[in-house]
């Protein structure tokens, strides 16, 4: 345990706090005291760790998030699906005209870009979400551009599953499904910081400076 700590960087107590959590499988046992973990024992430690600091997430999420992304019977388009809705944030449907008015425009944003959808989704109620508190502020500028971050987002898709198509171990790919989705919005985040800066700085004629 010692050395699996030297090598992920996770202090012995968090492993053992793993261990007893259901985090990390157990190690073969060699001694009364001791036991032999492997490289599937570092990866599953980097991946939980990826989750804690990224995610926002629970353990006991991860570890529910985890169990179903094992579970065999299940595509890697569910295993996809799976961790979408386990990261999205949770929201309960709203009520009145305002509500309604902003999830008919999240259907038709959905709807011109011909993606397929459940209206009842957390992200589509995420979408319609963000859409109510645009609309009731007034931010009349970033409605008019929509499809264009509807657009940005179709790329970052598309990146997203291509790297997944890159993969050619399972392991691997059903990782890439929960740290290319957690990380991956942790990316284009800060990416989007970065790059709102220059443009801003570029277009006002500021001299750049970063936060």
């Amino acid at each position: 345990m010692a050395e699996l700590s030297r090598v992920t960087g996770v202090s012995v107590p968090m492993i053992k706090y793993y261990l007893r959590e259901g985090l990390l499988p157990s190690g073969e046992r060699t001694g009364p005291n001791q036991a032999q973990y492997g490289r599937e024992h570092v990866r599953r430690l980097n991946l939980v760790r990826a989750m804690a600091e990224y995610s926002g997430l629970s353990l006991a999420e991860i570890a529910e998030l985890l169990e179903g992304l094992e579970r065999p019977e299940l595509s890697l388009y569910d295993r996809l699906g799976l961790a979408q809705c386990t990261v999205t944030s949770r929201r309960e449907p709203g009520e009145g005209e305002g509500w309604e008015r902003a999830a008919r425009e999240a259907r038709e944003l959905i709807a011109r870009h011909g993606w397929r959808h459940s209206p009842d989704s957390q992200a589509m109620r995420a979408v319609t979400g963000v859409l109510l508190t645009l609309r009731t502020l007034g931010y009349d500028g970033v409605f008019a551009r929509l499809d264009e971050y509807a657009e940005a987002a179709a790329r970052t898709a598309r990146a997203d599953v291509a790297a997944l198509a890159d993969e050619s171990d399972l392991e691997r790919m059903i990782e890439l499904v929960v740290v290319g989705t957690l990380l991956g919005d942790t990316l284009i985040a800060a990416l989007r910081r970065i790059a709102q800066g220059n443009i801003s700085a570029e277009m006002l004629g500021e001299k750049l400076e970063e936060c």
